[in-house]
């Protein structure tokens, strides 16, 4: 018999995990981007890898684009992720690579600065509207480094301006998910560097406009699932960026470097009414430097399930009459109890009830398609960060 409720069990059974297009791409630090046999080359190639990820977990079954980085025929794009068993998700902006934007885009002083950046955006609902995506997410490598070299102020007005102009466009249930990051590459401000400043200009565009939480981009020792309880409870948590870090913007796999931060992460989640909500979506926004990109995008997605699973154990009702009573003690073993158990055969257990394999990274070693990849993607120019 599982350890697992019939209820966990059947909100495991909904729960989906959106993959990052970029992940299945080259991608390294600041001083190199490290290339490996089989790596994409364009955004049909990363889609079938995606795929393989949802075949042997049932937990990826859409795929987050990045444009200009996945410019294609979208209509085909579309159809062609169909066919693989997955659909296209959310669609990211980029305005972080471009000159034109080195004091900024949606800030800058300059009006036609700002109006390429609107258009690129508009652009991007273009997308939208041809793969069906209802996100488009914004993140912002915008500030400034110097104290005086900016009018903090003025940018706060000109980047409302400019959101107002692309959310204006949105049609449908179409929504416009704001990201922050307390810095990089942005070291004196940055214009969107935390949860509050995303919920201030999200709250003044409209219903449909949400902050995105990445859970790399806060201070040390912040109380992410603290940030997760509160904007669930103004209904403004739109989505997840899940990754990992041990400094800064490390984009880990998530769960490697603090799991037992992950599973508060999720309980806030499930508390808060977040699991399997459809307005709060789950994504994953990592990069594979040294790790092949398939098995770690597996890797990942599991252990979202791992801990949300865990999560769904916690005694809720014996949690709040220790938290009524004031038995510090007693409240935290049934926390611990919960996330101490080993759900992982229980995992297995699920997996195969489904027709998958109880082991997705062993089955997945032994399809064989890491090495079909390696020997047909010859030739032409790898994906990367940029393409």
């Amino acid at each position: 018999m599982s350890i697992l409720s019939t209820d966990a069990l059947a909100a495991l059974e909904q729960q989906a995990i959106e993959l990052p297009s970029w992940a299945f791409g080259n991608s390294g630090t600041r001083f190199k981007v490290f290339g490996t046999p089989g790596t994409p080359r364009d955004p049909f190639e990363k889609i079938a890898d995606a795929a393989q990820v949802n075949r042997y977990t049932a937990l990826a079954p859409s795929v987050a684009l990045h444009i200009p980085w996945d410019m294609c025929d979208f209509g085909d794009l579309r159809t062609h992720a169909e066919d693989l068993g997955v659909t296209l998700g959310t669609i990211n902006s980029n305005t972080f690579q471009d000159d034109d934007y080195k004091f900024g885009a949606l800030t800058h002083e300059d009006a036609g600065v700002r109006r390429k950046a609107i258009d690129h955006h508009l652009a991007c609902i273009d997308v939208m509207d041809a793969t069906g995506s209802r996100d488009l997410k914004i993140w912002l490598a915008e500030g400034s480094n110097y104290p005086g070299q900016a009018d903090l102020r003025g940018r706060q007005d000109r980047l409302q301006e400019s959101l107002q102009e692309i959310y204006t466009r949105l049609t449908g249930d179409q929504r416009l998910v704001l990201e922050y990051k307390f810095f990089e590459p942005a070291f004196y401000h940055t214009d969107v560097p935390d949860w509050g400043t995303s919920y201030a200009q999200v709250s003044a565009l409209g219903d449909r406009a949400m902050v995105c939480l990445d859970t790399g981009h806060h201070a040390p020792g912040t109380n992410i699932e603290f940030i997760v309880m509160q904007l669930l409870r103004l209904g403004k948590l739109g989505s997840f960026d899940f990754n990992s870090r041990f400094y800064a913007d490390d984009d880990l796999i998530v769960g490697a470097a603090d799991p037992f931060q992950l599973f508060r992460i999720l309980f806030e989640v499930i508390r808060g009414g977040g699991l399997n909500n459809p307005d709060v979506a789950f994504m994953l926004d990592q990069c594979h430097n040294v790790e092949d990109k398939i098995p770690g995008q597996i890797r990942s997605v599991l252990n979202v399930q791992e801990m949300t699973a865990r999560a769904l154990l916690v005694d809720r009702d014996a949690l709040a009459a220790a938290q009524k009573s004031g038995d510090v003690l007693t409240a935290n073993a049934v926390f611990m109890d919960a996330f101490y158990t080993d759900v992982r055969p229980a995992l297995a257990e699920w997996r195969e009830a489904r027709g998958l394999a109880a082991d997705p990274m062993a089955a997945y070693a032994a399809s064989g398609y890491q090495q079909t990849i390696a020997a047909d993607r010859v030739g032409g120019v790898q994906a990367g960060w940029g393409a």
